[in-house]
């Protein structure tokens, strides 16, 4: 089967009511738009959920794609260990995509890994999905510091692994906005924030991938983005496929850009 959909997801931990206590009701939109996705997710009902994210095991060469036959992960370091996610992973999924990506001489794969723990950029979107569908199987790869292009023909492999083990496989990139879009957010202001956001959300809320490859190292670093690479591997997952593409919200009430979009092949 392949490839059924695709989602660009922010990952707050305060958007877990038990993290958040109150203060997750300030982005609304975006619990409305993650409820929204995760029903779509449960109603396609997907054999392989793969999981990319900023805040798995990162390296400057490397692309590491989780091992073992499964993961766990809490909210602890947040304030909220009580909330636990569990999930197995695709064995077969990540062997062939690790051969796919051999392949291309990409260097990606199941080695170095530093904590097998379940990260927040993969746990806040499963919190999500796990209220409507728990029967998948989770792929988790990081990113790393080569070139987009090389996140983009990862993603890429992906697409030819899911369609080679006919898996319904759903992808997930997991990855905030601008982290410099007020004076009085984690990272202050810079201009650069809010003209990336506005970027970004165009050229996502389009389906205009090919966008994302023209941003400079040194813009995305000045507007302190988290997701790019995120969103760039996910698009090369949808390579060459036609897409319907959704932009769902975006905000940013505390500093940082939360946006939410959804893209379903024709």
């Amino acid at each position: 089967m392949g490839m059924l959909a695709a989602f660009m997801v922010p990952h707050p931990p305060l958007i877990v009511p038990k993290v958040g206590r109150g203060e997750e009701k300030k982005i609304q939109k975006t619990i409305d738009a993650y409820g929204e996705i995760a029903r779509r997710i449960g109603a396609l009902a997907p054999e392989t959920i793969v999981v990319i994210s900023p805040h798995q095991t990162m390296y400057a060469d490397y692309f590491h794609i989780s091992p073992g036959s499964g993961a766990k992960g809490d909210f602890g370091q947040f304030r909220a260990a009580a909330v636990r996610i569990e999930a197995p992973y695709d064995t077969a999924f990540v062997k062939e995509l690790c051969l796919r990506a051999d392949a291309r001489n990409l260097p990606a794969g199941t080695q170095g890994e530093r904590d097998g723990r379940l990260d927040h950029g993969t746990m806040v979107p499963l919190y999500f999905v796990n209220q409507h569908f728990r029967g998948y199987r989770l792929v988790r790869i990081g990113l790393s510091g080569l070139p987009l292009a090389m996140h983009y023909a990862l993603g890429r492999c992906i697409q030819e692994t899911a369609e080679a083990l006919g898996r319904r496989t759903v992808v997930i990139a997991s990855g905030d906005l601008s982290h410099r879009l007020k004076a009085d957010g984690p990272y202050g202001y810079q201009k650069e924030g809010p003209e990336y956001d506005k970027q970004v959300m165009d050229a996502m809320g389009r389906g205009a991938f090919g966008e994302l490859l023209d941003f400079s190292e040194d813009f995305c670093s000045k507007a302190g983005e988290c997701g790019h690479r995120s969103f760039v591997m996910m698009s090369g997952a949808l390579d060459k496929m036609q897409v319907t593409p959704e932009r769902l919200s975006y905000e940013g009430p505390f500093g940082v850009g939360y946006g939410i979009c959804a893209y379903t092949p024709a």
